[in-house]
């Protein structure tokens, strides 16, 4: 029951990227990162960040890339706290 859980957690946090083409703000010159599925909203976050979305990818872990986040700023514990 716990490891079902923990899968759930895990999907609901999995970060992915958009490929940020040129033109797009320094900041976001390779790469926006996202938190769940490739949606609608999560595209415009990044578009509203500075990033002209190309496609789909998995995020870097180079240090060489930049990449900003459409992620929320709610943490943690304020999403769990507000979702009982």
């Amino acid at each position: 029951m716990i490891l079902i859980f923990l899968s759930l957690i895990e999907n609901l946090f999995a970060d992915g990227c958009y490929i940020c083409t040129s033109g797009s703000a320094d900041h976001c010159r390779d790469y926006c990162r996202y938190i769940g599925s490739d949606t609608f909203d999560n595209r415009k976050k990044c578009q509203d960040k500075g990033c002209k979305v190309g496609g789909t990818a998995s995020c870097p872990t180079a240090s060489n890339y930049k990449v900003c986040s459409a992620k929320a700023s709610v943490s943690t514990s304020e999403f769990f706290a507000s979702n009982h």
